[in-house]
């Protein structure tokens, strides 16, 4: 399997998924109580659009939602907190299947990170950009 893109059936990718966000350090899963976790294919194009990103821009995750540093308790959150995890760019761009469990992870800490207030410089200061 060196060098080939793994393609996984939706359940296998799920399992994947499940085993990554075991694997993150508690200090950190401790975040995900009150947040949805959903596997899509790929990104709906309306999606991109309305987050400001390319139609054809490479996501492997994205999260929607109310970060922790913006919420105000007078104004909960309209809608449930999501991370997104997109299967189908996540196979294109790994070579197997270890590389590709390690990169759901990173993909699932770095949404995480946003859930929290980190911005994009922020993770990448923290190795994650």
């Amino acid at each position: 399997m060196i060098g080939s893109h793994p393609k996984l059936r939706p359940g296998e990718f799920n399992r994947l998924v499940e085993q990554a966000i075991a694997r993150i350090p508690f200090e950190i899963r401790r975040h995900l109580d009150n947040i949805l976790i959903s596997v899509q294919p790929r990104p709906d194009r309306e999606l991109l659009a309305e987050m400001g990103f390319a139609p054809d821009e490479e996501l492997f995750g994205i999260f929607t939602g109310v970060p922790l540093t913006e919420r105000s308790p007078a104004d909960p959150p309209l809608y449930p907190d999501t991370i997104h995890i997109y299967q189908e760019p996540l196979e294109a761009f790994c070579r197997n299947r270890e590389e590709l469990i390690e990169e759901i992870e990173i993909t699932v800490v770095h949404e995480i990170a946003h859930y929290m207030g980190f911005d994009e410089d922020d993770l990448i200061a923290l190795g994650y950009g």
